[in-house]
């Protein structure tokens, strides 16, 4: 797994599988999912990324929170 912050655009970008070849891409909820031929997913490019770091690390830091 690789993982790349890029600050000019603020986007997350997970690598699930390097190796993987990706054929199709979906857009949701502010990110896109590339997937392979199988439909796993290969790659996440999460725009918006400090709101969604940042909206992880609240979650996380709440009393009984389920993640």
């Amino acid at each position: 797994m690789k993982i790349k912050y890029s600050r000019g655009v603020d986007i997350l970008t997970i690598e699930l599988n390097s190796s993987a070849q990706i054929v199709h891409a979906e857009h949701a909820d502010g990110m896109i999912v590339h997937f392979d031929p199988h439909d796993q997913p290969v790659l996440l490019e999460i725009f918006d990324a400090h709101q969604f770091v940042s909206a992880i690390v609240d979650a996380v830091m709440e009393k009984d929170s389920a993640v």
